[in-house]
């Protein structure tokens, strides 16, 4: 039996991973700390296995003004965090970054991808992860997490936003573009697996498949009974727009992980959007 750490109560990835683990109350010992108590550092992180980290700030717009809020969550209280656990004698500690550190909007990314993070956001998770490496040892283990985007019933961020984008449109563009994205379930999957191995390094969890945003649109409007009609015509102005405008790139343009670990699929792609969407 392992005892675990979810640091970031009530986040969407935390809770999830919480309730994909307590299926199996002879294998694991869950508890969460809410990250945002200021005296968070007083409880005890001794007898604990695994700290799975996930209290971090990512959904909301990045401006000037919050840019050091960033740094001092993202980075700061991820490094303090790992630190506290080091020091309790936990075994294995494994920190929830993200895709954002390459700084690509479109592209394929392999294991030798050089790391060029953007955003505040994007930096704040890279100079986390390079602290809280200089601290492992052979006791205490460390597994960084670059997950592209992570999807599922109620999840926060572009999934949902696309969806109602997706219900609206009287027809959309046939794009033949590739993502990484990741359903919920099977990140707790992978979370399982890291925590069962006690593995460390750097890993980069994603859905089996590659997701085409046209295919991902048909789906979203089959399972409302909707019909699909794809077409071609405004194809350029996407592609010119690619470039320029952000949020077109996130959603049209190319920009898959490539590389050799084993890919977990206990939901496939089509699957995964149709439990999504029938809950709505």
């Amino acid at each position: 039996m392992k005892k675990i750490l979810i640091t970031g109560s009530n986040s969407y990835i935390g809770t999830n991973v919480e309730k994909w683990l307590l299926r199996e109350p002879e294998k694991y010992i869950v508890e969460t700390l809410d990250m945002k108590d200021e005296n968070w550092n007083q409880f005890d992180f001794s007898g604990f296995d695994v700290v799975f980290h996930v209290a971090g700030i990512a959904h909301i717009k990045e401006t000037k003004r919050n840019k050091d809020l960033y740094y001092k969550v993202n980075r700061d209280l991820a490094y303090q965090a790992a630190l506290k656990a080091k020091e309790s004698g936990v075994k294995q500690f494994i920190f929830l970054s993200s895709m954002s550190v390459y700084g690509m909007e479109t592209g394929i990314i392999t294991k030798d991808t050089t790391t060029n993070p953007k955003t505040a956001y994007g930096r704040s998770k890279l100079d986390a992860e390079k602290l809280i490496q200089e601290i492992e040892t052979s006791e205490f283990k460390v597994a960084i997490l670059r997950p592209p985007m992570v999807y599922g019933p109620d999840s926060p961020g572009n999934y949902q936003r696309l969806s109602k984008l997706a219900l609206k449109l009287p027809f959309y563009p046939k794009i033949n573009n590739q993502r990484s994205m990741l359903y919920i379930d099977n990140l707790s999957i992978y979370i399982k697996r890291y925590i069962d191995s006690n593995a460390h390094g750097i890993f980069f969890p994603q859905n089996k498949e590659y997701v085409n945003t046209t295919e991902l649109i048909s789906l979203i409007r089959k399972s409302h009974g909707k019909k699909c009609r794809e077409t071609k015509l405004f194809n350029w102005m996407i592609y010119l727009l690619k470039p320029i405008v952000l949020q077109i790139s996130k959603i049209f343009g190319t920009l898959y992980y490539q590389y050799d670990e084993d890919s977990i699929c206990l939901i496939n792609f089509p699957d995964s959007i149709e439990m999504i969407e029938k809950e709505k």
